[in-house]
């Protein structure tokens, strides 16, 4: 009875403490860094000596001017250490001091005040520290200073292991600090952050649940981790306030009022069912701002405001459904670095939009992150624009074991937990290569316990036949499942530089021409820009044909290896990846508009377009094809209003018109469907001579701030007298700047590509340059001119930001609007089924007849093989029903390679027969008509091999996931393989 009044009485105490209000606050923690490459001695002390170090705005790597320039082996690593004087805000005592890194670069120990406060070294992910013990009050001075060590072979500290996505094939090395960094300062009762590394938090969570699409309704749950570090007994009234993407309330509600002993942690859990939302879905980014709000005696201690957006998704029958529609995969895997020229990654946040929209604007639904989670900037960023994300946590090439193991547990777990509010990721991808199953429950298992109602699909890279992965699939080739969704997570590999049109086009690069890789000819990573996406249209291909709607057993699309040029891995002439489909300044190339042709669709194509390749400004008496890429059926060319006739249509999307002899003037490409009915239509002209500079400049939507990290972009092109861009110029433009800027410049081929040259020509008559702003704010003046072509000049200024003490309340992104061009996701069908599949119910076979069934079980990591012999090379398939089968599908082991002569017998009679053709997965054998209750497939002589796709290299070459790892299987010749076999009617 004495501790129930004494409790009573500590609460009556602790009501009387807050009569006022506290606001928790967030500031921006960019501001008034230091830095100094090598290691310093008592560089930590608050009375070191750092005048001469250099000033810099974070985010900012200490080595991303390398960016682009050096080859990714040759990045700078070391030592470098970070320094910033700062002072809390007046007023600020007896309070919570929290400091948010979004990551270094690799492992770093953290200082305040002279005293060890923490260490990081996984190089990836957020972390944050608790320095409310260490921070001195206004107006004394703090000092923060990080020892940061980017060497390829950093080791962990605590057991001596190498970090296995810490990888110079992939990850490039911006060491220091690439990210932002943040100051929280709440009350001693507060809604933790989503920081588990150090802190042992986990913050908020929102999800929804019920949801009714058609009805735009979802009960909303808001749970929010408290913990009170006062002294006292607190009791909490909970509350929730949702607004809409415009700032409008819609929705309040509240939780049960909550007792919290001192030193206790506890997790409130309310929910509402909320009415006429809007859902989140592709290139509709529509979020909503969910504050959760603890109050003491109706005065509000603390207040968080999370951005998040509410969609439903499932997975299943082989398909990935997104708000009660069926979406396939069409995006990009892109290194998750996401660089651009002389800055590497720490762009900020309106250019991270401005590239991942561009996605969405080549009709790309997902990115994949390449081995290891995005920074949160890009995360928030694919939020806004409705981009899909796969989230990785961090791998190289293969499982791992022991601490190596450890450190991708913890990473993952640190990972979802600091991303589980951002709808844009539907998928965590637990490896880049397949794990084993007990590694995969244990990744799930992780999602289950911190993200176990948001809506997303674990899985990794291959796991085919998994019981625990919910998606999967390879590399390269083409999957199909009738159960969980399989989608290739890095397709079409090719190589090409923007500069290159073709060969009829200064500056005449022959098609494939460059250096060896391997010591082996490296044509398919030296591509010019046509032929590089007409690979791009033949590997979608691939995938497009097998397609929801196409059977009970589908694919579920890929994303193409990569969306930009990037300071990684490379096989081709320059000392980065040109696999892009824009380069490094996002300026497209052929392959963009390729695939903004054959994507504009959640499944099928639901707008027709058509994208003339190239130019119209030859020479006169080239003759040269003219390739077309287009959803029509048919496709007619026109050269100054006569027809050429209509062009050879290959892969579905490819319309081929040979030797064309070119003149000057226009040319038009018109498609049709099957009716001759007008589906969309591309044209160019020959443009006029070169004459003059033109410049665009494109700022954030708040214009050009003096932070000293904002950048501007200006476009450069070369243009005729009426204005139109030379589309084969090549000319030098010489810049200079007068005002508070730093040159950043862009890049093209050329010495050091450029790489911070205010000399830099235009490649195809345009260019890119970026400026970074200083922390004084100014007019600035960018003049550009070029040898006999008209200058141009831009005047604009930068404008100022408040900061103080090293602080602002200027948080980076947060006013940036949503990308609500493509509207909510269509209440129609996704696709129309296009064929039936016919049902098997049992299968015989004189060799290895009890294995006949693995031939058509939905697993693609089992087969069906006979003894050898050609004369046993024959298996018998029974219909649940005579069915009239036009079509076999069928996998064949040694897909790629082998060639199978067979022929095909429909209850005994002939369907067909001839030699199968090598393929990247299934090929489709078009049969007679002929009902039938029993299919037999009959090998009727040797095997051939010949590789069709010698020159697509799957990273690890002995894997052979084709031949299922047999050494035996190259030098068979009576072997009849078959990994899966589908049957199809036609619709009547």
């Amino acid at each position: 009875m004495k501790k129930i009044f004494f409790c009573l009485v500590l609460i009556l105490f602790n009501s009387n403490l807050f009569s006022q209000e506290f606001k928790r606050e967030k500031y921006n923690f960019n501001f008034n860094w230091k830095l100094k490459t090598g290691d310093s001695q008592n560089a930590e002390s608050p009375v070191f000596d750092d005048t001469a170090w250099r000033k810099v705005t974070l985010p900012h790597a200490y080595n991303q001017e390398e960016a682009f320039e050096k080859d990714i082996h040759d990045h700078t690593t070391g030592i470098v250490w970070y320094r910033k004087k700062f002072k809390l805000p007046k007023g600020i005592k007896n309070k919570k001091i929290f400091l948010e890194f979004e990551g270094i670069r690799q492992g770093g120990v953290i200082y305040v005040n002279g005293q060890k406060v923490g260490l990081h070294e996984n190089g990836v992910m957020g972390f944050g520290f608790d320095i409310s013990e260490i921070i001195k009050p206004f107006p004394e001075e703090n000092t923060i200073a990080l020892r940061i060590d980017n060497d390829w072979k950093y080791r962990e500290i605590a057991t001596n292991a190498t970090y296995q996505w810490n990888n110079m094939n992939f990850n490039a090395n911006y060491g220091g600090i690439p990210k932002n960094v943040f100051l929280h300062i709440t009350s001693k009762l507060y809604q933790t952050l989503p920081l588990y590394s150090n802190l042992k938090t986990t913050g908020v969570y929102i999800y929804p649940a019920d949801i009714n699409i058609s009805k735009q309704t979802a009960v909303i749950h808001a749970e929010t981790e408290v913990r009170n570090e006062f002294e006292t007994i607190r009791k909490i009234e909970y509350n929730v306030v949702i607004e809409d993407n415009d700032g409008k309330k819609i929705a309040t509600f509240s939780g049960e009022k909550t007792t919290f002993l001192p030193n206790e942690t506890k997790i409130l859990k309310t929910s509402k069912l909320v009415t006429n939302l809007h859902f989140w879905s592709w290139g509709y980014g529509y979020l909503y701002t969910v504050k959760t709000i603890l109050k003491i005696d109706g005065k509000v201690i603390d207040e968080v405001s999370t951005k998040t957006g509410f969609r439903k998704t499932e997975f299943k029958n082989g398909e990935i459904w997104l708000n009660d529609r069926v979406i396939q995969v069409k995006g990009y895997a892109q290194r998750t670095s996401n660089e651009w020229p002389a800055i590497g990654m720490s762009v900020p946040p309106w250019l991270s939009d401005f590239s991942n929209k561009l996605i969405v604007e080549s009709n790309g639904n997902l990115v994949r992150w390449m081995h290891v989670t995005p920074w949160k900037q890009d995360v928030e960023s694919c939020d806004r624009v409705g981009l899909l994300q796969a989230m990785p946590a961090g791998d190289a090439e293969k499982d791992a074991k022991g601490e190596q193991w450890i450190q991708r547990v913890n990473l993952m777990r640190d990972a979802i937990i600091y991303n589980r509010n951002n709808p844009s990721i539907i998928f965590y991808e637990s490896g880049n290569e397949s794990i084993s199953e007990e590694h995969m429950k244990e990744m799930k298992n992780i999602r289950n316990l911190y993200d176990p109602n948001g809506g997303r699909a674990i899985g990794s890279r291959e796991m085919l036949d998994s019981k625990e992965a919910e998606y999967g699939g390879e590399m390269l080739y083409i999957n199909k499942s009738a159960q969980k969704p399989l989608w290739a997570t890095e397709y079409s590999r090719d190589e090409g530089l923007r500069k290159y049109w073709d060969e009829f086009s200064p500056p005449f690069h022959k098609e494939g021409a460059g250096p060896l890789y391997r010591d082996k000819p490296a044509e398919d990573y030296n591509h010019n820009q046509d032929r590089h996406a007409i690979e791009n249209i033949i590997r979608w291909y691939d995938y497009y044909r097998e397609r929801p709607g196409t059977g009970k057993r589908v694919n579920s699309g890929g994303v193409n290896i990569i969306f930009s040029d990037s300071n990684t891995h490379h096989r081709g002439e320059s000392n980065y990846r040109t696999s892009g489909e824009v380069d490094a300044m996002r300026i497209p190339k052929d392959g963009f508009w390729a695939h903004q042709v054959m994507w504009d669709g959640w499944v099928d194509i639901e707008k027709h377009r058509t994208h003339i390749m190239g130019h119209w400004n030859y020479a006169d008496k080239v003759i040269k094809n003219i390739y077309v890429v287009s959803t029509a059926a048919k496709v007619e060319l026109f050269i100054n209003g006569i027809s050429q006739g209509f062009g050879k249509q290959s892969n579905q999307f490819l319309f081929t018109f040979e030797n064309i002899a070119f003149k000057e003037g226009a040319i038009k490409a018109i498609g049709y469907d099957e009716n001759g009915t007008v589906l969309s239509v591309d044209s160019k002209i020959t443009v006029g001579n070169p004459v003059s500079i033109k410049l665009k400049l494109i700022t954030q939507p708040k214009g050009f701030i003096a932070d000293g990290a904002d950048v501007v972009i200006i476009d450069v092109e070369v243009t005729d007298e009426k204005g139109n861009r030379c589309p084969i110029s090549n000319d030098m433009i010489n810049f200079s700047v007068d005002g508070p800027v730093t040159w950043l410049g862009g890049i093209a081929q050329g010495p050091k590509n450029y790489i911070l040259s205010k000399n830099i020509p235009v490649e195809n008559g345009i260019n890119r340059v970026m400026l970074q702003s200083k922390v004084n704010s100014g007019k600035i003046k960018v003049s550009a001119t070029a040898k006999g072509l008209q200058s141009a000049e831009l005047n604009f200024e930068s404008k100022s930001i408040k900061t103080e003490d090293g602080l602002s309340t200027a948080i980076p992104g947060v006013d940036l609007a949503s990308n609500l061009e493509r509207g909510p996701t269509p209440k129609t069908p996704s696709y129309l089924v296009k064929r039936n599949p016919v049902a098997i119910v049992s299968a015989t076979s004189p060799s290895n007849n009890e294995d006949t069934f693995k031939s058509y079980d939905d697993n693609e990591l089992t087969e069906w093989k006979n003894d050898g012999k050609v004369k046993t090379g024959s298996i018998t398939y029974t219909f649940s029903k005579p069915a009239m089968v036009n079509e076999c599908v069928i996998k064949l082991t040694g897909w790629r390679s082998k060639i199978y002569p067979i022929r095909i017998l429909a209850d005994g009679k002939e369907v067909f027969k001839g030699n199968t053709t090598q393929s990247l997965g299934y090929i489709t054998i078009p049969l007679e008509p002929v009902l039938a209750e029993k299919i037999t497939i009959e090998l009727i002589g040797s095997n051939t091999e010949k590789d069709g796709f010698s020159k697509i290299v799957e990273v690890e070459a002995n894997k052979d996931l084709d031949l299922f790892k047999d050494p035996t299987a190259v030098n068979a010749k009576g072997q009849l393989r078959i990994v899966e076999i589908e049957f199809y009617e036609k619709i009547k």
